[in-house]
């Protein structure tokens, strides 16, 4: 526990690629860090920990609100990840540095833990005994820049590579339709499963939204929509953008200055195409949106350029009816001002 409002929590779960995503998506996560933990040597590098004994392992590091999600829980998360009864290591990743393990950072977490370990092994899952270590935290070595947030720096080499490490064939036999639970946390915005959302978008919203496709221009819902109201998550329903903000901005895709709600976008390096651009992303769907440049119009010189598909419109005269009442008063401001 660091203060009332911040903890860690650290699990190996074999490549820490694959551990963080699930974790970062979370309401009450602050942070999810991949790293290096339990060896002795200090400050390893990448090379240092494949090619040598160090003693460490691939691991995340959580920090996280536990008055909105409990370590209980984000164990609950940590089981549906990995191999518990593998000693070897993790799926097509083989050697000490892969295996799975939970590092405790006090006695409640450890006593949570070995709780947690138990109730899954009473459970029957699995056929062989959970090999899966409970040890107190050690010193926690951030990884190399490059390896933060790899999934969503490197999509294709991510996709590849986990569609090749045999991690989601074992995880949907072992848990099925279980593998994607809904936590009962504070959000006041709903989580889908992959098999969801294939059912509850189009398949261009889908494209977009999850796999970082771009729609194509002029031909998009909302590039020249002229009505007042707000920009909502087409996942989630998390506001983004308000008409207020929006412009036309000549490149056929919906174009804002600023957000609606900044807490509610996430922006990434994005490295694809050969370029590095800013791609944004809503913070609770995780949704691929768009992409901001610094060639917007005044006052604040940005230019969002989004992708339709990945908004729902809320026009100004249902936002009561649909929970977001907060957002009217601008709106009336706007014809104050106007008249």
């Amino acid at each position: 526990m660091i203060d009332d409002d911040h903890a860690l929590a650290t699990f190996a779960g074999g490549c820490f690629w694959c551990m963080e995503p699930p974790f970062e998506k979370l309401d009450g996560v602050y942070s999810v860090i991949s790293g290096y933990t339990g060896g002795e040597e200090k400050n390893p590098t990448y090379d240092e920990v494949s090619s040598k004994q160090t003693g460490h392992m691939e691991a995340v590091q959580i920090e996280y609100d536990p008055a909105v999600i409990t370590y209980e829980q984000l164990l609950m998360i940590f089981w549906r990840q990995i191999d518990p009864t593998d000693a070897g290591g993790q799926f097509v990743d083989r050697g000490p540095q892969y295996v799975s393990g939970i590092f405790y950072h006090n006695e409640e977490q450890r006593k949570t833990a070995q709780e947690s370990k138990q109730e899954l092994a009473d459970s029957g899952r699995f056929d062989e005994s959970l090999v899966t270590e409970i040890q107190p935290s050690k010193t926690f070595y951030k990884a190399e820049e490059y390896h933060q947030d790899y999934y969503k720096k490197n999509k294709l080499s991510y996709k590849f590579y986990r569609s090749n490490s045999g991690r989601d064939d074992f995880l949907n036999e072992a848990w099925g339709d279980e593998r994607h639970i809904k936590l009962n946390t504070n959000s006041l915005y709903p989580s889908f499963s992959d098999e969801e959302l294939k059912e509850k978008l189009s398949d261009i919203q889908y494209n977009v939204t999850r796999e970082g496709a771009t729609e194509e221009a002029f031909k998009n819902e909302y590039w020249d929509n002229k009505e007042e109201g707000i920009y909502v998550d087409v996942v989630s329903g998390e506001p983004l953008f308000s008409s207020t903000d929006k412009y036309k901005s000549g490149t056929g895709w919906p174009s804002f200055t600023k957000p609606l709600v900044e807490d509610n976008i996430v922006e990434v390096e994005d490295r694809t195409l050969f370029m590095v651009r800013k791609e944004v992303r809503s913070k609770h769907a995780d949704s691929h949106l768009g992409h901001v440049f610094n060639d917007g119009p005044k006052p604040t010189g940005l230019r969002y350029c989004l992708n339709s598909s990945a908004l729902r419109f809320v026009p100004k005269d249902e936002l009561e009816d649909e929970g977001y009442g907060e957002f009217v008063s601008q709106f009336k401001m706007n014809e104050e001002g106007a008249s």
